[in-house]
């Protein structure tokens, strides 16, 4: 909206100079409200470049880094799940930084009668803290189980819960293209669940395999409500979507999940073994504590690539980007790790990559009724 309504008076301001002075070539306003135009759409799209990178490559870092931790002797489940919330002090620099940038005029133009009360905004982190420490569990179940490749392309359904979440929560619209991506997004991860292959360090039952493909389905699912839940908070409780609101709801939103972690960690004894663990590593001590580190700053890359997506369009354009780079890791699975890419995945990396076309083509739909809607025409009045 926000893209709307300066776009729209920059429209008005043009028609206005235009008006003041009918030979627009020799009008100075009218140059300079297109030059602002111009550099300001080249700008964006360079940043709107640079957030879709760190939230493919903070994806994928993370990812493959979470399969070399299981595939080199890792075993703790609450450690795999640890790294991926607790590298939000990572956000912290950048959030002191930002406040301490406009406490001037935070201090100057705050208004605190919209503000909710203490005790909602706490409720609102703590469900979405617990949400996301559930999430992250069953992603590491998930990732613990299957190979790199089956696991990216089952993540891709989240794209298909989050659509389905908004219906209901935000009230997105289901359209033909929206339901076709629904649809193949869907069943693109489902087909995956009639293979039986092995894990890239042992072999896997096919116990073992099921239950890893329905806890990265249930946390698909889980992120798809997530992000629902977290625009409908914006839209109903904070009323706002600031990069002072966004960074305190990740940040917070983590440290409960961060918490909750901990707490099983200590509780299933998972502790007591991490020293032997890292001991037996087989690529040695140091690179063991670098794996987990630099798993736990990749997920940060893709959470300020992803903060910087929902900030600058919307949580449903963050989690599409999200969806088109999954199916890149099965790719460098199969480098990296020498994951078999027989016939089913690739029938489902191309139903993937269909129905992520058909939803980011609704989008641009969107995005150009909108801008039709924009008109000098529909400004005259």
């Amino acid at each position: 909206m926000e893209e709307v309504q300066e776009a729209l008076q920059l429209q008005i301001m043009d028609q206005e100079a235009k008006e003041g002075n009918p030979n627009s070539s020799e009008n100075p306003n009218v140059n300079n409200i297109s030059i602002i135009l111009r550099n300001r759409s080249y700008k964006w799209w360079i940043l709107m470049a640079i957030y879709t990178f760190l939230v493919l490559s903070g994806q994928s870092v993370a990812t493959l880094l979470g399969r070399l931790y299981y595939a080199n002797g890792g075993s703790s489940i609450w450690m795999a799940t640890f790294v991926q919330t607790a590298g939000f002090v990572v956000l912290l620099p950048f959030y002191f930084m930002y406040l301490l940038k406009n406490a001037k005029t935070t201090s100057s133009t705050s208004d605190n009668t919209d503000l909710p009360s203490p005790l909602v905004v706490a409720m609102v982190y703590v469900s979405l803290g617990v949400i996301l420490a559930g999430i992250c569990v069953l992603y590491s179940l998930g990732l613990l189980y299957l190979p790199v490749s089956t696991y990216s392309l089952i993540c891709a359904s989240q794209l298909a819960f989050n659509a389905f979440f908004s219906y209901f929560l935000n009230a997105q619209k289901f359209t033909p293209l929206i339901i076709n991506s629904l649809v193949l997004l869907t069943i693109s991860s489902t087909l995956l669940v009639f293979q039986n292959e092995s894990n890239t360090s042992n072999t896997v039952s096919r116990g073992k395999y099921i239950l890893g493909f329905i806890c990265t389905f249930c946390a698909s699912a889980g992120y798809g409500l997530m992000l629902s839940l977290t625009q409908l908070a914006f839209r109903k409780v904070f009323k706002k979507e600031t990069v002072k609101a966004i960074f305190e709801m990740i940040v917070y939103q983590s440290i409960v999940a961060t918490c909750l972690i901990v707490v099983g960690l200590f509780a299933s004894g998972d502790w007591k073994i991490l020293n032997r663990e890292m001991d037996e590593f087989k690529l040695g001590k140091v690179s063991y504590l670098m794996t987990l580190v630099w798993i736990a700053i990749s997920w940060q890359v893709y959470f300020i690539g992803a903060v910087g997506l929902i900030f600058e369009v919307s949580s449903l354009f963050a989690n599409a980007i999200a969806t088109v780079g999954l199916p890149l890791i099965p790719v460098l699975a199969v480098i990296v790790f020498k994951d078999s890419m027989n016939g089913v995945k690739v029938i489902s990396m191309l139903l993937a990559i269909w129905g992520f076309v058909s939803y980011v083509y609704q989008h641009y739909l969107d995005g150009f009724k909108s801008r039709s809607v924009i008109t000098p025409d529909t400004i005259t009045t």
